[in-house]
């Protein structure tokens, strides 16, 4: 154990812990190594809780506010759950004229989740995009790198369901 009791967290199981423990004793004395450990540790847990934000400053020595800063500054970390599924929907001009804005609100409807944030079953997460670059497709959603183009949003359950 890194830096004494591991805290509980019910998303952060023991074998987990261990896995973390080991990333922070790899990188303890690497100057500038908090992008790393953070990235390795919301690989395990699938995002940063709090809990786990202190545990690293714990174990890096480094204050809670710093670590805190480095996570919340680059958009690849997350403090909430992510579901097994990001959607990303384009609101880039294109899109937005052909329908997109219906396109997340049936989404919304169907899986009772608003953008940025991920379902309650943690099989979904909604966000939307400025672009996705295909634009003759308009709109446009991707799901797990599946591109899906010329929506409606009577299509979205049917796509969607193929998720789980």
């Amino acid at each position: 154990m890194v830096c004494g009791v591991h805290p509980e967290h019910p998303d952060i199981a023991g074998q987990m812990w261990e896995q973390i423990d080991k990333i922070i004793e790899d990188h303890q004395r690497v100057p500038g190594a908090v992008i790393a450990v953070l990235r390795k540790c919301q690989n395990i847990v699938g995002y940063l809780p709090s809990e786990l934000i202190d545990y690293i400053s714990k174990g890096m020595n480094i204050p809670s506010s710093t670590v805190y800063g480095v996570a919340s500054f680059y958009e690849l970390f997350s403090f909430v759950p992510k579901g097994r599924h990001t959607i990303k929907v384009c609101m880039g001009t294109a899109c937005y004229v052909k329908g997109s804005r219906e396109v997340v609100n049936r989404i919304r409807y169907l899986y009772h989740i608003k953008e940025g944030e991920t379902s309650e079953d943690r099989r979904f997460s909604l966000e939307s995009v400025r672009c996705l670059g295909a634009c003759g497709l308009a709109p446009v959603m991707v799901v797990e790198g599946d591109t899906y183009g010329n929506l409606s949003p009577d299509q979205i359950f049917k796509i969607l369901e193929n998720y789980q």
